[in-house]
């Protein structure tokens, strides 16, 4: 079975609530997940904005999760989180949670790190991903 990610937030290529962005109270969206692989030790859960002015905007990420958790709850109290906000005017902006699979319990990682360091630390580690997009506008 393939991994999937989900939201009872939002469906796959829907619009975010207002909750979840700037423009309210910027929760993180509670996400479930099912069918990880064998050898799974650990997920990663990143969020990012390929359509922002700049290039790719990561808004978040979560590592270390352990391997028997399927889930992340509304309102995380993980540091980091700052949801959608694409510039008025811009345009509705695709909203990327990557979920990753991991064959490491923990990413050798300092106190606090970007990001893009979470990234690249997990790459050499994915065993599979998948990835549910929403969408958000202002």
């Amino acid at each position: 079975m393939a991994m999937r990610l989900t939201s009872p937030a939002f469906t796959a290529g829907g619009r975010i609530p207002e909750r979840y962005t700037c423009d309210g109270a910027d929760l993180s969206p509670p996400l479930s997940w099912s069918g990880a692989p064998a050898g799974t030790r650990s997920f990663l859960v990143a969020c990012e904005d390929p359509d922002a002015p700049a290039g790719t905007w990561h808004h978040w990420a979560v590592f270390d999760i352990p391997a028997e958790q399927t889930s992340l709850p509304e309102g995380l109290a993980k540091p980091g989180w700052g949801g959608p906000c694409p510039p008025k005017g811009h345009g509705t902006h695709r909203y990327r949670f990557r979920l990753l699979a991991l064959s490491v319990a923990t990413l050798p990682l300092g106190p606090r790190p970007g990001c893009r360091e979470v990234l690249a630390a997990a790459e050499p580690h994915v065993i599979a991903g998948t990835e549910l997009v929403g969408t958000y506008g202002r």
